[in-house]
């Protein structure tokens, strides 16, 4: 039976469950989209969980996720819906060698050759009720579909020309994250309740690592968010996000690394940090500065 949030309190309680550490702002912003159907839109750093607040919502309320992963030149076909063109040519050559054409445009355009993208997967009803609507990264997309996006979201409906307007019955739940690539248009915020998701505080960030990484020990535990706490300040081409501490810290165990120490740091740099620059400026001596100024920062456990 699908779970429902009845205080911000319970979000925090239902996505914990969910291994999600939200803060109040965070789940604040998630009851008041709940209980006003509003739609969210996160935005903030990669990696610092935009994506999994929508996983954790759908798990936590027992719905279905809807992803639609947005790209440039992405448009509004390809994310509401195609026909099957090759059943279509089947159907056609099929119909013109037995003689059965009496209404073949109506056959070819109906719901036998329809193939439902996430928009409208998302406006029909689903098991266990409104799915979850995750449209990731918005703001790897153009103005136009910001622009469609607008009647999606204010009347929770797609048209398609053949068949007409799909409005939802049970308005999804849905959930828009930017990593401010660029700029999304004020149009498309006004229509949502905004969030920035920031890089957590050291003790969220540790209850973050405790409920993805259990395993960990809490003094590597402690090492391994000082550390990457003490690493976001430095000058990087891109910072490490939460899911790069977790990453982390689950090759440390594979590793059976018991405490951070400069050569193991230098083994899996490759986990935390995605560009060779940002790499070769942490090799060597630089690794063991951080390293030490991150366990000078640590108070005794």
């Amino acid at each position: 039976m699908a779970e429902s949030f009845t205080s911000i309190n319970d979000v925090q309680a239902l996505l914990s469950r969910q291994s999600y550490v939200a803060d109040r702002a965070l789940a604040t912003v998630m009851f008041l989209a709940l209980r006003l159907h509003r739609p969210v839109f996160l935005e903030g750093e990669p990696g610092t969980g935009k994506t999994e607040i929508a996983k954790a919502i759908a798990a936590a309320l027992g719905r279905r996720l809807i992803r639609l992963q947005c790209y440039e030149g992405l448009d509004a076909s390809s994310a509401v819906y195609e026909w099957n063109f090759a059943a279509q040519m089947i159907a056609i050559r099929t119909a013109e060698a037995t003689g059965e054409t009496t209404d073949l445009n109506a056959r070819l355009f109906g719901p036998d050759y329809l193939i439902e993208r996430p928009l409208l997967q998302a406006m029909r009803p689903q098991p266990g009720g409104a799915p979850v609507l995750l449209i990731d990264e918005i703001d790897r997309t153009d103005e136009p579909f910001e622009a469609f996006l607008l009647e999606a979201l204010s009347e929770y409906q797609v048209t398609i020309p053949e068949l007409g307007t799909i409005r939802a019955a049970d308005p999804p739940i849905v959930i828009l994250t930017s990593n401010r690539t660029r700029e999304v248009h004020d149009a498309l915020k006004r229509r949502c309740l905004y969030h920035w998701v920031d890089y957590p505080d050291f003790v969220r960030e540790l209850e973050i690592l405790a409920a993805r990484a259990p395993e960990a020990s809490r003094i590597l535990s402690r090492e391994i968010v000082a550390f990457v706490q003490r690493l976001r300040s430095e000058d990087l081409f891109k910072k490490p996000g939460v899911a790069e501490t977790i990453d982390w810290a689950k090759c440390l165990l594979a590793l059976d690394v018991v405490t951070l120490s400069p050569e193991v740091i230098a083994d899996t740099l490759g986990a935390i940090l995605k560009y060779q620059d940002d790499i070769a400026r942490l090799q060597g001596m630089e690794a063991k500065k951080i390293l030490d100024e991150a366990r000078q920062s640590l108070e005794p456990a």
